[in-house]
């Protein structure tokens, strides 16, 4: 027996004191569900192996007639760092249990036994702080059951627990190390040679990956050479490098898939739209599967090793190779002469992953497509700075691997229970020392592959063979950081201004005003007395009570005919005003006469005695501090009111419209919004005032012209109309939207004449400018770097209009007219396309769509929610087109169906355009308004996070970020809420921005941000209710009593519409005891 060699094996590591072993146990509790394996079972037992080692078998158990087999069977192996059984091992390699069959023996036989199912245990948990944990394992059916051809899916269960003493990491560890895994999926396009008739081939591929002071290859044995016709599933298991596996189920790793994904969310190559074809086709075509994972354990210095070395190196060489399986009988009869035969490589490719994504902050994950090349030695050394083939060093192993990759263990003796000693210590010797033997022995192959490579590896490049892989990490290496302005405080986002002064309202602030005009009230009546009477008193210092009386009615008389008498009484009017608001919270009128006597009674006496009070008191009036006054800009008023408009509180909106116009009442653009405001609310006629407003500024302004016109159409004022749009055609001849809008007047006047001419004016124009960018953008590349294009000269470089018959509407050209060609109509911000000719186009987010004339007209007029000619427009648009509607043609229909509150129409609309652009983030954004306008709020919350997602961002971010934020706060994901309502913030920030931030930095408890933040939203606009709830809640927590009641007197001013906002600050000051003026 050689039970005894396992201490030398172990002591092997001892001589550089290596770390100690500790155990890991394993009990095999139970097997569940026998029968459904194979019904007659009587009896069975189980056997455990763990990295090619039995561990042990259980005794013979009965199985119940449920299908239930006791086991109870405890075993164990040690976890060595240093030697055998490594963290790397159990990283990557499961517990392998057999449930053998006991058959019934005669008498004059032995006991039999058969592979009844098989399963594994993953230990990564050990890897991941865990000391124990118990796991239901599936038991799959072995090759050889009988019932395993009528239910290949049949499969019972095994109960087993796996607990350590001691954790394997330590905290260190398992803080600074990582795990890496690796995941080959499938090779496409292979090459014509690899058919499945003839001798059989392994095809392999190999990826060495830098651990600490040495390399670990990771190899993928075994692929699956399937031939063309189907895909494969999504998604589909990953799969076990395990060799002696009988039950095909048992490969399958538990809970880990290959989930695919779209080809241009990849970081390999091959991820363009002009590659989506070449993919689709390869994916039905010949190919190798593998599916396989492998993982290996990074402790902290080998995380430290990777990341220097991919910082000197982004490419890893990826090696894919054809290895020809020697049969069983010449390994019988020829074993010495296995040869160079068996041990050639063939087929030697490489494929180089460009790693460098892992180096970026948070990045934990790539996948994609990665080309496989001719492997040459000095190209391989030029990329990759690797010296050496895995392959080539590995050769001898890799054939030794062959003789013994069937070995099931299962009919092994116990003496055969301990034979890995030597694979063991050649494992390590091949890790630490094949290097230098591989370069003695091949050093004039790999001179003469440097030169000439082979013949057979060359035809990965003609088929165009790509690998299908994943790197991924349990943590990224470089942690991600939050955006700047994400991780400063709240405080430091807000603009600089100056602080405001302080003040102390509340109830007790008008009791001290009121003193303090008592007093001076007093004073002034004093000196009164004293020029009418004099300083001194008379003899004895008593006046008698008829003198008295009479300096009183002359004192009343002067105080009267002067008017001294109503401004003092003027002057307390206000104060007294101020303490029925602050100290009795009355605001409104009284419903009966006796509440309002029995009011002014209790005001009455309560007044006298402050005026008691106040007469015996001295006080200093404090200096008044200045108050800053914050003029906002047209463009933040712009924003707020659309935030109004989008929220449908348009008597807030018309009052920031009011704003801008007072502001500057000869800006066209203010004039022009107001009216698209009326519109919106179908108030044609004010729509008309304010377009003739900005008219009358300037009578040659070719916007204001054809809004003027539109609105006459709807009021029906067609000679005016008519006026207005032979103006516009007139005074800019160029604008293909006037022309388009003139063409649809004339439709509407069923004048189809002079609309088709109108219609081919418009259509000649969108030609010749589409000619003119290409000339431009044609001569631009000639002259290389002499001139820098604009965004909209070079996007019409897309294969549309170049095959486009004179007169007709191209597919695909630019998104907006240049200002020489059309000045007055440039209303689209260029800012995002300047300085990024390829960009995709914020419209599309995706790809460049088709461009009409009345497309382009359908831009305008959404602008100023000129619906009846958007759809007027819109159908012309679906008439013209012979591919099918477009994208952009569903967006729009969909932007009107909403602004109409037609949700069906809407829905279908929406439908089609994530059909045919599904990563375009504008049509995702419009559907996540849809539904949350319907209050279904998980598909919206699941509509925005994907735009967000987007690389390029809708055109109303904005509003996507506000709802989203609203939907995170109602679900309580208040740090999702505080970053999403930070990048609005960012973007454009508004009261309603900071009040989400404010709410969330409340909600988690940042009461110092959340007053910043709140103050910041308080400043855009003071008459939000709501912000000042959340001021008085946090004014309140803070113990700060004259604010909070000040701050809960103005949102009940306000009207706070939030009933659980306001249950809350009541519930709030019960429990405080303050904060109510009521008290």
């Amino acid at each position: 027996m050689e039970v005894p060699a396992l201490p030398a094996a172990a002591a092997l590591p001892e001589e550089s004191q290596p770390t100690p072993a500790k155990p890991v146990q394993i009990t095999v509790l139970a097997a569940h569900e026998l029968k459904t394996i194979k019904s007659n079972v009587s009896a069975t037992l189980v056997r455990v192996e763990y990295n090619g080692v039995i561990l042990g078998d259980s005794s013979k158990t009965d199985v119940l007639p449920d299908g239930t087999a006791s086991y109870d069977f405890v075993t164990s192996f040690e976890c060595n760092p240093n030697g055998p059984n490594s963290l790397a091992d159990i990283a990557q390699k499961p517990v392998l249990f057999t449930v053998i069959e006991v058959l019934q023996k005669d008498k004059k036989q032995k006991e039999k036994t058969v592979p009844l199912g098989q399963a594994v245990v993953d230990l990564l948990p050990l890897l991941q702080g865990q000391c124990s944990f118990q796991v239901s394992a599936p038991l799959y059916a072995v090759l050889p059951s009988p019932l395993e051809s009528l239910h290949p899916e049949a499969k019972g269960g095994l109960e087993v627990t796996v607990c350590t003493e001691e954790p394997l990491l330590s905290a260190a560890q398992l803080s600074n190390g990582n795990l890496l895994s690796v995941t080959l999926e499938a090779a496409y396009s292979v090459p014509e040679a690899f058919t499945p008739a003839g001798p059989s081939q392994n095809y392999m591929a190999c990826l060495q990956v830098p651990a600490a002071e040495e390399g670990f290859p990771l190899l993928f044995k075994n692929g699956v050479l399937k031939l063309a016709g189907g895909k494969e599933p999504l998604p589909r298991p990953k799969k076990w490098s395990l060799a002696n596996i009988m039950a095909p189920g048992a490969l399958n790793m538990p809970n880990n898939f290959v989930v695919g994904g779209p080809y241009e969310d990849e970081d390999g190559e091959l991820n363009k739209r002009e590659d989506r074809e070449l993919r689709i086709q390869a994916e039905s075509s010949k190919r190798i599967v593998w599916d396989m994972e492998r993982r290996y354990y990074l402790d902290p210095a080998a995380v430290v090793t990777l990341q220097k070395c991919i910082a000197e190196c982004q490419y890893w060489p990826v090696e894919v190779c054809r290895m020809a399986v020697a049969s069983a009988t010449k390994r019988k009869t020829s074993k010495a002469d296995k040869g160079d035969e068996d041990k050639q490589i063939f087929f030697h490719g490489v494929a180089y992953v460009n790693v460098a994504p892992l180096l970026c902050p948070g990045v934990k994950r790539i996948r994609g497509a990665f080309r496989v090349f001719t492997y040459q030695d000095n190209e391989v050394v030029e990329k990759t700075k690797c010296q050496h083939s895995v392959f080539r060093d590995l050769r001898m192993q890799l054939g030794l691997t062959e003789e013994g990759s069937w070995a099931s263990g299962i009919s092994t003796p116990l003496s055969k229970a301990f034979p890995s000693k030597t694979h063991k210590e050649e494992k390590i010797t091949r890790r630490v020392s094949s290097v230098p033997k591989i370069q003695l022995s091949d050093a004039s192959l790999e001179n003469e592959n440097a030169t000439n490579p082979s013949p057979d590896g060359q035809q990965y490049a003609e088929a165009g063979t790509f690998l299908v892989m994943e790197i991924k990490l349990d943590k990224a290496l470089v942690p991600k950081r939050l955006q700047e302005e994400l991780t400063t405080r709240v405080k430091q986002m807000i603009p600089p201004r100056p602080p405001l002064p302080p003040r102390t309202e509340g109830a007790k602030k008008p009791m001290e005003d009121y003193h303090n005009h008592i007093t001076s009230i007093a004073v002034a009546i004093l000196s009164e007395c004293q020029k009418l009477f004099g300083k001194q008193l008379p003899e004895g210092g008593v006046i008698d009570p008829q003198t008295l009386e009479e300096q009183k009615r002359q004192l009343n008389f002067e105080l009267n005919n002067s008017g001294k008498y109503f401004a003092f009484k003027e002057q307390l009017k206000y104060v007294v005003v101020k303490i029925v608001r602050e100290k009795y919270q009355k605001t409104t009128a009284f419903e009966t006469q006796k509440e309002l006597q029995e009011f002014l009674s209790e005001l009455y006496v309560y007044l006298m005695d402050q005026m008691h009070v106040a007469l015996n008191q001295l006080l200093f009036e404090e200096t008044a501090f200045p108050v800053p006054v914050f003029r906002m800009t047209a463009e933040q008023l712009w924003l707020f009111a659309r935030e109004a408009e989008v929220n449908k509180d348009y008597e807030l909106a018309s009052t920031y419209h009011q704003q801008r116009l007072s502001q500057d009442q000869q800006n066209i653009q203010h004039w022009l919004d107001y009216g698209a405001f009326h519109l919106l609310l179908e108030e044609t006629t004010k729509a008309q005032e304010c377009f003739r407003q900005a008219l009358a500024l300037d009578l040659h302004h070719i916007q204001s012209l054809l809004l003027s016109g539109v609105v006459a159409v709807m009021l029906q004022h067609y000679e005016e109309a008519e006026i207005f749009f032979e103006s516009a055609c007139c005074l800019e001849p160029s604008s293909i939207v006037a022309w388009t809008i003139s063409g649809l007047f004339y439709e509407l006047q069923n004048n189809h004449t002079q609309a088709e001419m109108a219609f081919r004016e418009a259509k000649k124009l969108l030609q010749a400018q589409l000619t003119k960018e290409r000339s431009i953008s044609q001569a631009a590349e000639g002259e290389g770097e002499k001139k820098q294009t604009s965004a909209t000269p070079v996007r019409s470089q897309s294969p549309g209009p170049d095959e486009s018959l004179p007169g007709q509407v191209p597919d695909g050209s630019a998104e907006q007219v240049p200002e020489a060609v059309e000045p007055a109509l440039t209303f689209v911000a260029p800012k995002e396309e300047e300085g990024t000719p390829k960009a995709p186009s914020p419209v599309s987010g995706h790809g460049q769509p088709p461009c009409t004339v009345f497309m382009k007209t359908v831009e305008f007029l959404m602008k100023f929610n000129a619906i009846q000619f958007v759809h007027m427009a819109l159908a012309h648009e679906l008439l013209s087109l012979q591919g099918g509607p477009s994208c952009e043609y569903h967006l729009a229909l969909a932007r009107a169906c909403l602004l109409k509150e037609d949700f069906s129409k809407c829905q279908e609309s929406l439908c089609e355009a994530v059909r045919i652009d599904p990563m375009n983030p504008n049509v995702w954004a419009q559907k996540g308004h849809l539904c949350y306008l319907q209050r279904d709020f998980g598909e919206a919350k699941k509509c925005y996070e994907r735009t967000v997602g987007f690389v390029e961002d809708a055109e109303d971010m904005h509003f996507v970020y506000l709802r989203l934020g609203s939907i995170y706060l109602e679900e309580e994901e208040f740090g999702q809420a505080k970053q999403t309502y930070l990048l609005a913030c960012e973007n454009s920030a508004s009261c309603l921005t900071w009040l989400g931030v404010g709410i969330a930095c409340y909600r988690l408890e940042e009461m110092v941000e959340a007053e910043d933040a709140l103050s910041e939203a308080n400043t855009l606009n003071n008459t939000n209710a709501e912000v000042w709830g959340y001021l008085a809640l946090i004014c309140l927590h803070g113990g700060r009593q004259r604010e909070a009641e000040q701050c809960y007197k103005y949102t009940l001013k306000l009207g706070l519409r939030n009933d659980a906002l306001l249950r809350e600050i009541q519930a709030t000051q019960q429990r405080l005891g303050f904060g109510n003026p009521a008290f």
